[in-house]
């Protein structure tokens, strides 16, 4: 039988890389989803790297993962991998439990000594590769570093170049035993290091001796798989993309629209900076970045920005956020436009700055002093961050209220394909804006419909007025009138409370005659809706509604409660949204379901809490 006979048709695949910090497995799962892309599949990636800079060479606590997810449909990043590589033996011992049973493993057979070993936990009688496991995996020891040296000794490279392309090694067997062709790969590395041509000629080399060495081994002939392609996609300009890039760039999009030149103002946080490097590099769109000294500055320097009249935008994560807060309450008090971009990760405090939670919820709704009512709203893929970072803006701009978008280390380090908008197709944006010289302008006088004022930015003719954080009347001056600030307090609210007239109604998919109802709200989405659809499938009475717009919540929430029985709320949190939807619904019964280890749900685990729920 030849090899092409042997090759599997599959409808998805997990590949998970993992190794040393510094091993450059960010790289190969990048390059690899990149290619995947590009040869016409759907995906989902998840980098997983430690919080240290630099943890100790060969410790579990410094390996690093990136998990891609490659198929026809794919909604998130799999549970569970079918293909494994381990570079060192640290990230063997941390990553089997991320392995299926009957998966391949590949590991650098040479970077197994008994020092590497000892550092990674085991002890002098431990074997890596019991018996047991030979039988319950296909184990490829590849002598990885070996190869790898010696092509860089035929090249002249010194040992340190040569072990830095270790990874194109591996990335190589994963491209053979994938199906794919290496030419994109190749293109990838001579735009990378057009200047180094050096280096180009060694990684492609590595990459290629990979790719042959596979080819080489009898046992990979019978593991090569062919990836059906994404069937249901429409036609246009893709791209892989990062939940933070989309982010950045949904505020560019919203930028152009509205017309409003682009401010953001904000100081480096994991995992929230990128949005910042993004947009920091593009001027050319009018964009102004302002790294700021500390997380207040940042804050107060948007507010700035915003009374001058920009489309002004904060990025943080949760530590950030709590700093703003009193910033918050100022922008929420002279009513001005703002969007402040969360990038959740595992707290409290500094926590697992590079694991992802969606801890921060009930700070967005209630983190301020004060009656200080804002927006929230959520996106729920990488790819969706563009629209929801788009949308925050909207709202902003139009119903003038700081808007505080929700994002998570899951769906801002993670990637998928983003099909590439016209910004001319995207919803009109209409700005607040105040006309000059308006006789019956005052500065807190409202939409009869938003319930939003109007913005009168600096050097507008006849329309001068004082902002600040003290309580004002609807004139404008400053005012301690009991009833008046009942009366302001009431307006703040109820301009929040208007935006639902703005929103789209909840809709709820899976099975019209479920019995259980879940519910989920950001980052969750993918899992969350994989794990429906197979119950679905097999014949199970589910449904599933997931959110989006939080504050205010979509006017038909309660209407969709109030038809079923058993409601199970699923979220990355001690049961911050379920608390939330209680106090809104309190009739509704509700029970809940909660993961807080830093890692999102897998759909295995999901779908054994509905089975258990609808047996109860």
């Amino acid at each position: 039988m030849s090899t092409e006979d042997q090759i599997k048709k599959i409808d998805d695949i997990v590949v998970r890389f993992a190794g040393d910090s510094g091993d450059g497995m960010q790289l190969s799962g990048t390059l690899f989803s990149d290619a995947s892309a590009l040869t016409g599949n759907d995906i989902a990636t998840f980098p997983d790297y430690p919080a240290e800079i630099r943890a100790p060479h060969n410790t579990i606590a410094g390996v690093s993962g990136y998990q891609v997810h490659v198929g026809n449909h794919i909604y998130s990043s799999g549970d569970k991998c079918d293909i494994l590589v381990a570079m060192n033996p640290a990230s063997l011992k941390s990553n089997m439990k991320w392995a299926k049973k009957g998966a391949t493993i590949i590991v650098d057979i040479d970077t197994f000594t008994d020092e590497a070993l000892a550092k990674a936990g085991y002890t002098e009688n431990d074997n890596p590769f019991t018996d047991e496991m030979e039988r319950a995996y296909t184990i490829i020891k590849a002598p990885v570093t070996s190869f790898t040296q010696r092509i860089g000794n035929e090249q002249g490279a010194d040992k340190k170049t040569a072990d830095r392309c270790r990874n194109m090694f591996a990335l190589g067997i994963i491209f053979y035993a994938t199906h794919k062709k290496l030419d994109q790969t190749f293109a990838y590395l001579e735009r990378k290091f057009a200047k180094k041509p050096e280096v180009v000629k060694l990684n492609k080399a590595v990459l290629q001796e990979g790719y042959e060495y596979a080819d080489k081994l009898e046992v990979m002939h019978s593991h090569i798989f062919e990836i059906a392609h994404a069937d249901k996609m429409p036609k246009g300009r893709y791209r892989n993309i990062t939940g933070n890039v989309a982010t950045a760039w949904g505020l560019l999009a919203a930028s152009e629209r509205s017309g409003r030149q682009l401010f953001l103002g904000s100081y480096p946080i994991t995992p929230a900076t990128d949005v910042m490097v993004e947009l920091a590099k593009h001027k050319s769109l009018g964009a102004r970045v302002f790294q700021a000294e500390d997380e207040i500055a940042g804050v107060c320097s948007a507010i700035g920005a915003s009374y001058a009249g920009a489309l002004a935008c904060t990025s943080t994560s949760g530590p950030g956020l709590s700093l703003k807060s009193e910033a918050l309450g100022l922008a929420v008090m002279v009513e001005l436009p703002l969007v402040v971009v969360d990038v959740q990760r595992g707290g409290p405090s500094t926590g697992l700055p590079t694991k992802t939670e969606q801890s921060d919820l009930n700070q967005a709704l209630y983190g301020r002093n004060g009656e200080a009512p804002l927006v929230v709203v959520a996106a729920s893929s990488s790819a969706n961050c563009f629209y929801w970072a788009y949308n925050a803006a909207k709202i902003a701009l139009e119903h003038m209220t700081p808007v505080i978008l929700l994002t998570d280390g899951y769906l801002g380090n993670g990637s998928q394909l983003f099909r590439i908008p016209k910004v001319a197709d995207l919803p009109s944006i209409t700005p607040r804006l105040a006309t000059p010289n308006d006789p019956d302008y005052r500065p807190f006088r409202r939409d009869p419909e938003k319930f939003a004022r109007w913005w009168a930015l600096p050097g507008m003719e006849g329309l001068r007025h004082r902002v600040g954080g003290l309580e004002k009347c609807p004139d404008g001056p400053l005012s301690t009138d009991p009833e008046n600030h009942a009366l302001m307090v009431h307006n703040r609210q109820e301009k929040v409370n208007r935006v639902a007239n703005y929103i789209p109604d909840q809709e709820v998919t899976g099975d019209p005659d479920a019995e259980l109802l879940v519910v989920g709200w950001g980052g969750t989405s993918g899992a969350l809706t994989l794990a429906v659809e197979e119950m679905n499938n097999e014949g199970k009475k589910v449904a599933y509604t997931h959110f989006n717009y939080i504050c205010p919540l979509p006017k038909n929430t309660g209407d969709i409660f109030k038809k079923y029985k058993k409601i199970v709320v699923c979220e990355l949190n001690n049961g911050q949204f379920a608390g939330y939807l209680r106090t809104q619904f309190p009739e509704c019964p509700m029970t809940q379901y909660n993961k807080i280890m830093g890692l999102p749900f897998e759909v295995g685990e999901l779908k054994a809490e509905f089975e258990r729920l609808l047996a109860k």
